[in-house]
């Protein structure tokens, strides 16, 4: 058994061929899209995550710097800029929203332990951003995921998962246990997507609309996840199949999960992020000739999979590993391998 966790980074822990048009009683044939790739760079350092991106191209991540620390950025105009941490080593920013307010999680400066010998330790917790400085909020030990265009804030934290409104939070509560459940991802109507465990043991997808949290279900195995969530309430994520044999990426409609599929020579996929017009990207086991799982990055269109890798030029050097955002121009974030580091990239569509 394969179990695909969480698809968010935490680095310092270290052809489709129809556009089904909503006014058009038929589909209009289309040549396949293509992207340029753009390098976004690193603070200084060797490697490099984007994990969100807004309506007008800015983006966030994390990278380390010149001294090998992992700090959270903002990718905008061309320029990364880091956002600094809390006061300990490092730092990553998970989600932005039109504004440019970014949340993520941080380090807190090292404390003492109790116990014998004395230790020192550093704890995480939520943060959001404020003129570009990093505020604190939540309980010690939280993560923030997403923000949303009116400043809500979906974070986790040891009590659970928290919805933050005017730094106020909500207490989302769970499917049936207090043993875990996560909030992911926020739309800007304050409908929130994640998984939460079932009392007996199992997780599944939730969404969670004016205070009341429901079930996802499964593609016929016994575990869900939810990532994110568009303004129609459409969601994507993964789930697993009949036996748990595999996990693959869905996008949720009207209560109906539709399972869209893997790459080819692949048995395991994962939604990410899914914009207005339901376009979904993620990450999908590619064919490979070894052992080791190799995933590249996806995009799910006019009810077709394709590998972001075969959209790109052939001699881009590139090799796409995860998608993590896209806005509604179609742009997409994430990471893949070039010149054998990991960078974050950003696709542009060709008109």
């Amino acid at each position: 058994m394969r179990i695909s966790m969480s698809v968010r980074p935490v680095r310092f822990l270290r052809n489709s061929c129809l556009l089904a048009l909503p006014l058009l009683a038929l589909p209009l044939l289309c040549s396949a899209q293509s992207y340029t790739v753009t390098d976004l760079g690193t603070l200084g350092g060797t490697e490099a995550v984007a994990t969100a991106i807004n309506a007008s191209g800015q983006i966030t991540g994390g990278s380390t710097n010149a001294s090998g620390a992992y700090h959270a950025f903002l990718y905008s105009n061309g320029t990364m800029t880091d956002l600094g941490t809390l006061g300990g080593p490092s730092s990553q920013g998970q989600g932005i929203n039109k504004t440019g307010e970014i949340a993520g999680y941080a380090q807190l400066p090292p404390t003492t332990t109790a116990g014998y010998p004395p230790r020192p330790a550093s704890f995480y917790s939520a943060f959001y951003t404020v003129s570009g400085k990093e505020t604190a909020i939540g309980q010690t030990g939280g993560v923030a995921y997403a923000i949303n265009d009116s400043g809500q804030i979906v974070a986790v934290e040891p009590t659970g998962a928290v919805l933050y409104t005017n730094g106020v939070g909500t207490n989302l509560g769970n499917l049936g246990s207090p043993d875990g459940t996560e909030a992911t991802g926020i739309n800007d109507l304050g409908e929130v997507v994640g998984y939460s465990f079932l009392t007996n043991g199992n997780f599944r997808g939730f969404y969670w609309i004016n205070g009341t949290m429901t079930e996802m279900g499964t593609l016929g195995g016994d575990w869900s996840q939810a990532y994110a969530v568009n303004e129609s309430g459409q969601i994507t994520g993964t789930a697993y199949t009949a036996g748990n044999a595999a996990n693959h990426a869905f996008l949720y409609t009207s209560g109906t999960m539709k399972d869209i599929g893997t790459l080819s020579g692949g048995t395991i996929s994962v939604g990410t992020a899914v914009n207005t017009s339901g376009t979904v990207v993620g990450y999908a086991e590619a064919a490979s000739s070894s052992e080791t799982l190799v995933y590249h990055a996806f995009i799910y269109s006019g009810s077709k999979m394709q590998d972001l890798n075969s959209l790109i030029s052939a001699n881009s050097g590139w090799v796409l590993s995860q998608a993590n955002g896209i806005n509604d121009s179609g742009q997409i974030v994430g990471y893949g391998i070039i010149n054998n580091l990991e960078h974050a990239f950003l696709l542009t569509p060709v008109k």
